[in-house]
């Protein structure tokens, strides 16, 4: 906790200004935070984290709650589910603001960020409206597991090998995207395939690809749910937290006998 040196208010000095710093904190198992991000998660006086859905608790504030203490303050962060530019825009500014009116005080924050800070992360909008904001102020990053590494643990599979190149397409992908992209990468990862399932589904049956494909849905939480051979799945209704692995090269084992 920083604080400013005794005497420096009375002085009419402004307070030394606290750090903001981002944890990737994991894809959703407690257990698979760092040591650093947990040590800096500890130490932090205010620890912030993307606010849940209405009456529901956000998953970076379901990773981080059993490793809080009582003297900690929380700081939800209100993140909306929009693709609206300018609404995300100007939540970002929001939360730059509430995070900011902490930093001031010389107190400083740790930002909770599902996955990995740098792997589509919330925390890299937060960081850039707070840099923007104020110039001065000193960020931190710690970096953490991602979503596809707890995918293909949890598969039994290497997400890859040797000399095999990865694609990852996010959200918002199409066809067209899938397509192009299944012409040159031997793995392909498809983040948030709900909205598009039923598209790619056909796509990797015309491919003959169905075989070499699973959906881990939730990776690495309580409630984790695995689907594999595809084939056997055309019409499933996945929710948000679900992605798809595709293994265009070679079926795996790699070693025959």
């Amino acid at each position: 906790m920083a604080f400013a040196p005794e005497g420096l208010a009375s002085e009419g000095l402004a307070p030394k200004l606290g750090t903001l710093t981002g944890l990737g904190i994991g894809p959703g198992d407690p257990d698979l935070i760092t040591l650093k991000a947990l040590k800096a998660l500890q130490a932090a006086p205010v620890v912030a984290f993307p606010q849940g859905r209405p009456g529901q608790i956000g998953v970076a504030q379901r990773i981080v709650t059993p490793h809080l203490q009582a003297h900690q303050r929380q700081l939800p962060l209100d993140f909306p589910f929009v693709v609206e530019d300018d609404q995300l825009q100007a939540a970002w500014r929001r939360a730059a603001d509430q995070v900011w009116e902490v930093l001031k005080t010389g107190q400083d924050v740790v930002f909770a960020c599902e996955g990995d800070i740098s792997f589509y992360g919330t925390f890299t909008y937060l960081a850039d409206a707070l840099s923007l904001a104020h110039s001065d102020v000193t960020i931190h990053r710690i970096p953490g597991v991602c979503s596809p590494m707890a995918a293909v643990s949890a598969l039994g599979i290497p997400l890859t090998v040797q000399a095999e190149k990865l694609a990852v397409l996010p959200a918002f992908y199409g066809v067209d995207d899938l397509e192009r992209t299944l012409d040159w990468a031997d793995v392909v990862v498809l983040m948030k395939v709900r909205s598009v399932y039923a598209s790619v589904w056909a796509v990797l049956k015309q491919r003959d690809l169905l075989s070499t494909s699973s959906v881990v849905v939730r990776a690495s939480q309580p409630d984790q749910i695995i689907y594999r051979d595809l084939a056997a799945y055309p019409d499933l209704d996945l929710p948000y937290f679900s992605l798809m692995v595709i293994r265009v090269g070679k079926a795996w084992p790699l070693i025959g006998p």
